[in-house]
């Protein structure tokens, strides 16, 4: 989670929201990204799915079967669905997105009937720091 959280500052340091994403396999780090939905102007660059995408690359393959995300925040439903179809094995993260979340919020997308793979999930890990990065990050932005 440290380098997940380390993703998550450089993600803030270039003005995006700070949210962090880490895949392993094993002890290797597989991708690491932080989001970039503002430098790319594409809504869909979330960490984790710039992560998945560096991962399948990486690995030259379409799933990610015996691999591990490291997120810093809950992820969203579209995250949740690409998690999910990616076959990721494990899902641990920081803090849990109320507004925004999908796994133990909002739609809880690994409990719908039409959820294909569902990961083990880890939730918690390193919260205090995750949360305080994302609250600092928009208390900045509203001038608090």
């Amino acid at each position: 989670m440290d380098l997940a959280i380390r993703e998550a500052r450089l993600a803030g340091e270039r003005d995006e929201v700070p949210i962090g994403a880490v895949i392993v396999r094993g002890n290797l780090v597989v991708a690491s990204a932080g989001n970039r939905t503002r430098e790319f102007n594409d809504p869909t660059a979330h960490a984790e799915l710039l992560a998945i995408r560096e991962a399948c690359g990486n690995l030259e393959q379409e799933r990610l079967e015996g691999c591990d995300l490291y997120v810093t925040l809950e992820p969203c439903t579209m995250c949740a669905a690409a998690i999910s179809f990616a076959r990721i094995r494990r899902l641990y993260y920081a803090a849990d997105d109320p507004k925004g979340g999908a796994v133990v919020s909002g739609v809880k997308f690994f409990s719908s009937l039409t959820c294909h793979h569902v990961p083990d999930i880890y939730a918690g890990i390193g919260e205090s720091e995750a949360s305080s990065l994302l609250k600092s990050f928009f208390q900045e932005k509203r001038g608090l």
